[in-house]
């Protein structure tokens, strides 16, 4: 299980004020040292938090890997096909949303061609690209159709949820999950996790990612981001089910 730390907050935090602090290059040194495995910023077509320059020092500095969230919008493609982060998922934007809201929608033909033609350039750059998508089987052949590396799941509806609500929505991720892997694809999670939520979801075994900000964030603020990252670090390894590897730890299938 590989834990992605998305930093983006702590941009939004400096946005407030338009100053130089807190930043986002800093902020990921320290998650790593915390023992996240990758960093995930999103390049928001209206650079609401995290900036052009911001993706650059971070290319220079991270030393795990970095996962870039983009919208199928021409200007941001361009950047990261010039950048060419380890990984790149193909996330919904809409200016008035205060977060993302669900998956892409891949329903109709019109809207695949639009992901397809992102995707096609970014892969052609050398990029490993995923698609946020919400878990649903049909959706999840699309995806697989579209030739990607892999889908991260939207989990915002299991977080929001309670009691047998939340076990379907749980079922219905591992469903999702175990169609991705059958068809081939890298199998992510994020959105709405916290330290109370996430085991359960860490226990599907087709899950190898986890993409987790706010409540990381939220923790930091509180112990200093090292330990954050590390407490939820500690979280993803003790689930229920997961491989503990003596020798450290080993790139799962689909890395």
């Amino acid at each position: 299980m590989r834990l992605y730390v998305n930093i983006d907050h702590v941009a939004t935090l400096r946005e407030a004020r338009k100053t130089s602090e807190p930043d986002p290059v800093r902020a990921a040194v320290l998650a790593e040292l915390g023992g996240a495995e990758g960093i995930t910023v999103h390049l928001r077509e209206d650079r609401r938090h995290i900036q052009d320059r911001d993706v650059r020092l971070l290319m220079e500095t991270v030393r795990t890997g970095v996962n870039l969230e983009i919208a199928v919008e021409e200007e941001v493609v361009a950047i990261t096909t010039e950048l060419r982060p380890f990984q790149v998922t193909v996330v919904p934007e809409r200016r008035d949303e205060v977060t993302t809201e669900g998956g892409l929608s891949l329903e109709t033909e019109v809207s695949r061609h639009r992901v397809d033609r992102a995707v096609r350039r970014l892969q052609n750059a050398g990029i490993r690209v995923a698609l946020f998508v919400d878990p649903d089987p049909q959706t999840v052949r699309h995806a697989h159709d579209l030739g990607v590396e892999a889908v991260e799941f939207h989990t915002g509806e299991y977080a929001n949820t309670g009691g047998e609500a939340r076990a379907e929505e749980l079922g219905r991720l591992r469903a999702a999950a175990v169609l991705g892997r059958e068809l081939g694809l890298a199998i992510h999670a994020g959105h709405g996790l916290t330290y109370e939520n996430v085991i359960p979801v860490a226990a599907l075994p087709e899950i190898e990612e986890l993409n987790i900000g706010h409540s990381i964030m939220s923790r930091a603020i509180l112990v200093g981001m090292e330990r954050a990252v590390r407490e939820m670090r500690e979280l993803l390894r003790e689930a229920p089910g997961r491989v503990k590897e003596p020798g450290g730890w080993v790139p799962p299938l689909g890395w």
